[in-house]
């Protein structure tokens, strides 16, 4: 099932694409129709950049109060995706990364898939509860206390090893 909804995905855009293509091409002329394509992919890189700083400060002051940013990592994931459909050249892929960079509709998407989502945060390189530490038992020896020579008749023994 999931592999024929996204067989459509890729059949249905680029056929929306097209269509959207041919009729504002059609109506506003060619060179205006890509002008708009350049100036959409211009103000996504924008939005991208504003609204990603942003994203990092909210997700610093969650970290830093000791949350984990749930909200604030989908967030980005959907502002990431949104800036990379405005970099594609289209107007139904613009329509929908446009739409993705309202926070109240990233805000809905966020109340569909929160139930769904579980995320492991590790703060600040302690380990996790089930973390069981390894040995702690050390060997300390002088070179006088070991060899480096092994078995005479060792096929890793090269013309050049140390005997």
């Amino acid at each position: 099932m999931r592999f024929s909804a996204l067989f459509a995905v890729f059949l249905v855009v680029p056929l929306l694409e097209i269509a959207a293509f041919v009729a504002i091409g059609g109506r506003i002329g060619v060179f205006a129709t890509l002008a708009i394509v350049v100036l959409t992919a211009l103000i996504g890189s924008v939005l991208l950049r504003v609204q990603g700083f942003g994203l990092l400060r909210r997700i610093q002051a969650e970290t830093d109060a000791g949350r984990v940013p749930k909200r604030e990592l989908i967030h980005g994931a959907m502002i990431l995706f949104a800036g990379l459909l405005l970099l594609l050249p289209g107007f139904v892929t613009d329509a929908c990364g446009f739409a993705l960079f309202v926070p109240a509709l990233r805000d809905a998407v966020w109340s569909l898939v929160k139930s769904r989502l579980k995320v492991h945060f590790n703060v600040g390189g302690r380990p996790e509860p089930d973390f069981t530490p390894r040995d702690e038992t050390v060997i300390d020896l002088d070179e006088k206390d070991f060899s480096r020579s092994g078995p005479a008749d060792s096929p890793w023994k090269g013309p050049n090893r140390d005997e």
